[in-house]
């Protein structure tokens, strides 16, 4: 029989993904007596089944493509040879490279106690973990999201990947079918496509719908040009497990046709991870979409905060570490004011080429300013680094308010993630256009497209008929 054992501490946190590690690095070098309770594997998602991986995997797929270019005089293109098990090799060893970051050792250094088993509210002030009792001043639920299946008639859930065993599949598939049109499913289908599957996307409505419509109409085209197969606007009637095989019968237009993969991948939504925590009994009101927290995290047991995609807010790891910063201003330093503000929140589909958004799109932008907007463009083929290296496919898209405001910026092109970080400064700052106007960029590089746009801005007043005739006139007063 265990003997159970009681943990009194300043702060107690409930599963250590990438915002719960971030709360209890920062809680206990900051002299907390901490706490970090996690049921399954450090580093959560994002290291294990999430971030890391796929963006492993999606650098892989891109040196294969770089292999087929024929873009540049002097270096033939060929086919790669590609051993899709090794490449899975390159992904769990990337995982081993970051995760001596997240591993219990490292914490434990930082003097975080740490508790690997799966914790539950006993009380409004109470965790049980194990043989553990954690009676803790405030704490913390950071458990994340899972993927969703959806219920389509005849799917068998043990029968299709998530994104939490597709990393895992040795076996190259043959035709890889993907439900879901978002980020994750059109990474991966584009990826998949790029080691030589065959690859068919569907969705119910169109693909990556929160992002600036102009730009995806570039992602849609370079993923039919190299050969994804989209299905947009259908809906999914039946899923038929065969012995090798498995057929989706999707209706568009009222017509029904059947579609017949090897493999099926499901990119269709999360639901948060609250399954288990007994929240009724710390006084924590919950719902389908995650735990009620209000601007600050807190949730409607004030001493118990919520963050990350368990929250019910942005489903991003950036997000659930921002939302570390704000538990560490009020519980470290009282800063009861901290709060989340997601006007430049940034966010990128890591496809080849990137999509980055921060702020309003042009679309969001008209449904709350009106016609009161000003957009500028510029495009990656008038970059002279983007032409030489042959990296021209891409616009950036910036929306103001008619005094220069920046309201939000859209990118499409090589680097877009990197890009848009400038744009996420200065929406966080409230500067208008011209500050990066009067930004010196480095040349030759892809930051000269942020000035250029900025440029842009100005274009149809700078050279209209009235400023000619300020300048002649100036011409007339000597220097």
């Amino acid at each position: 029989m265990s003997i159970t054992k009681t943990i009194k501490a300043d702060l107690c946190i409930i599963g250590a993904g990438s915002g719960g590690l971030s709360v209890a690095a920062g809680a206990a070098q900051l002299g907390l007596n901490t706490v970090l309770v996690e049921r399954a594997e450090m580093g959560g998602d994002c290291l294990n089944t999430g971030c890391v991986p796929s963006k492993a995997l999606l650098a892989a797929a891109k040196r294969a493509h770089m292999h087929r270019k024929g873009d540049i005089k002097g270096i033939a293109p060929h086919e790669p040879e590609i051993d899709f098990s090794a490449v899975k090799d390159h992904l769990f060893d990337t995982i081993k490279m970051i995760e001596p970051n997240d591993s219990p050792e490292r914490f434990r250094e930082l003097g975080v106690n740490i508790i690997l088993e799966e914790g539950c509210f006993t009380s409004p002030h109470t965790v049980q973990a194990g043989d553990h009792v954690i009676k803790a001043r405030y704490f913390v639920i950071a458990t994340g999201s899972r993927a969703v299946v959806p219920p389509i008639p005849g799917l068998e859930k043990d029968k299709v990947f998530t994104n939490e065993t597709i990393f895992s599949m040795r076996e190259k598939p043959d035709h890889l079918l993907v439900v879901g049109g978002g980020p994750i499913g059109i990474e991966m289908a584009q990826a998949h496509r790029r080691f030589g599957c065959k690859v068919s996307v569907f969705d119910m409505a169109s693909i990556l719908p929160r992002d600036d419509q102009s730009n995806v109409t570039i992602i849609r085209q370079i993923l039919v040009d190299e050969g994804v197969d989209l299905h947009e606007r259908v809906s999914i009637k039946e899923v038929k497990h065969g012995d090798k095989t498995i057929t989706l019968v999707m209706e568009k237009g009222g017509v029904l046709q059947e579609i017949k993969g090897s493999h099926l991948f499901v990119a269709a939504g999360r639901a948060p991870n609250m399954d288990g925590l007994d929240l009724d009994k710390a006084g924590v009101k919950f719902e389908k979409r995650g735990i009620t927290v209000d601007a600050h995290l807190k949730t409607s047991n004030r001493n118990i905060f919520a963050i990350g995609d368990v929250s019910g807010g942005p489903q991003f790891t950036h997000v659930a570490g921002y939302h570390a910063g704000i538990i560490i201003r009020q519980i470290c330093f009282k800063m009861s004011w901290a709060k989340v503000d997601y006007k430049a929140l940034p966010w990128v589909t890591y496809t080849d080429p990137e999509l980055a958004q921060v702020g309003l799109t042009e679309e969001d932008a008209r449904k709350k300013h009106g016609e009161d907007i000003k957009v500028a463009e510029w495009y990656f083929d008038e970059n002279d680094r983007a032409i030489a290296e042959r990296a021209t496919k891409g616009q950036i898209r910036v929306v103001t308010d008619k005094k220069g405001l920046i309201l939000g910026a859209s990118i499409v092109g090589s680097g877009a993630g990197e890009l848009i970080g400038l744009w996420a400064l200065a929406i966080t700052n409230g500067l208008k256009i011209g500050a990066v106007t009067g930004m010196i960029a480095p040349y030759p590089t892809l930051g000269e497209i942020s000035k250029r746009a900025a440029g842009a801005w100005y274009t149809p007043n700078l050279f209209s008929d009235k400023t000619r005739r300020i300048v002649r006139l100036l011409q007339k007063v000597p220097l």
